[in-house]
């Protein structure tokens, strides 16, 4: 897989290599990072974390905990391990191969304290043009959303958070498919405008949590003149604040 030159992100923290066509990390992936919240000597598990984008730029925002990213693209794969490298972060993020649509036991590795993904967001063929086929993995989830939120249930432990970045439209499933084991959610919108609906949603919830659902002030990216972002979006996207949670 050919790599372009490299990437920076939060302000020139984390360096990335990314494939020349393939799905290339962007707002998603700074948010979802910007959303871990894991506590020092945590264990953080990225499920789809691609050439790791959201993965080192959580490392690198949580330097106290312990990171691991899974992907089952193997060009992917090299990459991530390439950039994880390239950050000096061999002692505490590891890369493994694997898939959502296998069983979490095939990992070899205990529960985690926290995980967190930004699945593809379509699962039906016929509801976008076809992507290129470099970028086809990161837009077609194969198994749909229930690969993905049973995997994670599986790949939590008990009181563990679940944090994910998807499609506003998808909510509803979202919190059904996640809903037999796991409460406590809590739910940012994401809005390009601040008069425009939100497209996206982060997700948070807890494993086995009970507490009432709490929906959040949503996060405005852009104002309709002046600067590119919003003063909020342009700090998480510097690194300079991250996205809390109650």
């Amino acid at each position: 897989m050919e790599a372009t030159p490299e990437d920076r992100l939060l302000d020139g923290r984390v360096r990335l290599r990314q494939a020349l066509g393939g799905y290339r990390a962007g707002m998603d992936a700074a948010l979802l990072a910007a959303a871990c919240d894991a506590a020092d000597g945590a264990r953080v598990l990225e499920a789809g974390c691609g050439v790791g984008g959201a993965l080192l730029a959580a490392a690198a925002r949580r330097p106290g905990a312990i990171f691991a990213g899974m992907e089952r693209d193997r060009g992917a794969v090299a990459l991530a391990r390439e950039n994880v490298a390239l950050n000096g972060m061999d002692e505490r993020v590891r890369i493994w191969e694997g898939d959502v649509a296998k069983p979490f036991k095939d990992l070899g590795s205990p529960t985690f304290d926290a995980v967190m993904a930004n699945p593809p967001y379509f699962d039906d063929p016929a509801a976008l043009r076809a992507p290129a086929a470099a970028k086809r993995g990161a837009w077609m989830a194969d198994g749909g959303l229930t690969a993905w939120t049973a995997f994670l249930l599986k790949a939590v432990r008990e009181g563990g958070t679940i944090t994910l970045i998807h499609r506003a439209d998808r909510l509803a499933d979202i919190l059904a498919l996640l809903a037999p084991k796991a409460g406590s959610f809590q739910i940012r919108p994401i809005q390009a405008h601040a008069d425009a609906p939100a497209k996206r949603v982060l997700v948070r919830a807890i494993k086995t949590g009970k507490a009432p659902l709490a929906l959040l002030p949503p996060l405005v990216l852009h104002p309709r003149e002046g600067a590119k972002h919003t003063d909020e979006a342009e700090a998480i996207l510097r690194g300079q604040a991250g996205l809390s949670w109650l």
